[in-house]
């Protein structure tokens, strides 16, 4: 990864976290695995956090922080850039999810 642009590297690290926090707070996942992950937490205060695609950003933007910044001051600016892009592709998804399908038998 070194050698990608750093504009790059923050697209693909607001793409994975968005993913990433959206399987895990949203989606049953894979064999339902994302499920069963959940059911096992429960209702403290990590069973809230996987609820919330907006929370899990922040905590899965941090890690991959490292990869963009030089300076802790740095590492705060793009932790937050990171699960900012994250959560702006949350709320873009939500507003197409209550679009009605499209009706492919149409042919339009």
């Amino acid at each position: 990864m070194a050698e990608w642009s750093l504009w790059f590297r923050l697209v693909v690290c607001v793409l994975a976290t968005w993913r990433l926090a959206h399987l895990l707070a949203l989606e049953d996942g894979p064999f339902d695995a994302v499920v069963s992950l959940r059911v096992r937490v429960g209702d403290g205060w990590l069973g809230q956090v996987m609820d919330c695609p907006y929370c899990l950003s922040l905590w899965i933007a941090a890690p991959l922080a490292l990869l963009l910044a030089d300076s802790l001051s740095g590492w705060v600016i793009a932790w937050w850039a990171i699960s900012g892009g994250a959560s702006l592709l949350e709320r873009l998804s939500e507003r197409d999810a209550t679009a009605p399908a499209p009706d492919h038998r149409s042919g339009e």
